[in-house]
């Protein structure tokens, strides 16, 4: 079965000097792939308007079905991603009039008039649609480009959520349902490198993805936890892919002296 790709872009000069650790793509690529997307790229950009179009045009380009984009969306100087997308689109930037109503009130809710720069949060591509905002000002964007929906989102992890949230059943929409299926087990006394064969193989004879996360030192008192994951159509067989995998994984582990904890 294929599923359909999604790319996710991030977005400002933080994420790439260490300064802020990105959350939002580890949240948004287990939702993703809970929704029914393979998360086949993300990529990292700093605040500048040739990266992020570059960005988005990689993403149209390499035939992505999702690309969705987190930060940029402020009303500084540096938040650019909204007219950096409509280069890429080769789209005019104009003002959104839903947008518009969006930003206008926030501010009107506040006593506070609308300036050039709050102005900033309502342009748009041509051609998009805004998506309310509860928790912050600037709306989400939704456009359409060749075969890909795009969403773009605030850096604000909260902001993101909510705005995620309210297009979710558009994202699953253009997805096959699926069923996920995840466990972990803690295994101690085996190193990494004995483990890595046994993993291997249950990946080859059952329709798992299996990843092992070390603790503890690979000699003297290695720890492990295995995480076996699968998604099928069919729930069932979902969780029997997981079920099989790990008995196939304890019994070998248990061979090679293993204490699996569950």
């Amino acid at each position: 079965m294929k599923l359909p790709e999604a790319w996710i872009i991030s977005v400002g000069n933080e994420l790439l000097n260490g300064r802020i650790v990105n959350s939002n793509l580890s949240w948004l690529s287990k939702k993703l792939t809970i929704d029914g997307y393979l998360v086949r790229c993300a990529i990292t950009v700093r605040d500048d308007c040739e990266d992020i179009a570059w960005a988005f045009r990689l993403a149209i380009d390499s035939g992505a079905e999702l690309i969705i984009s987190t930060g940029g969306l402020g009303p500084t100087f540096d938040d650019m991603t909204s007219e950096c997308l409509s280069k890429a689109l080769g789209r005019k930037h104009v003002i959104n009039e839903e947008a518009l109503r969006i930003v206008e009130r926030k501010y009107a809710e506040r006593n506070l008039p609308m300036t050039e720069h709050r102005l900033k949060m309502a342009m748009m591509p041509e051609g998009s649609k805004a998506i309310y905002n509860a928790v912050g000002t600037a709306p989400g964007i939704l456009v359409e480009e060749k075969r890909a929906l795009i969403l773009v989102l605030p850096g604000v992890p909260s902001e993101m959520m909510d705005i995620f949230e309210r297009v979710e059943d558009i994202i699953r929409s253009r997805a096959p349902k699926l069923y996920y299926s995840s466990i972990d087990l803690i295994v101690r006394g085996v190193p990494e490198s004995d483990a890595a064969p046994i993993i291997e193989e249950a990946m080859r004879k059952y329709d798992v993805y299996i990843k092992s996360h070390p603790s503890g030192h690979e000699v003297r008192e290695p720890v492990l936890r295995i995480n076996v994951t699968s998604s099928s159509l069919n729930e069932d067989e979902a969780e029997g892919n997981v079920r099989a995998a790990l008995q196939f994984i304890y019994d070998k582990l248990r061979e090679r002296g293993g204490i699996i904890e569950a």
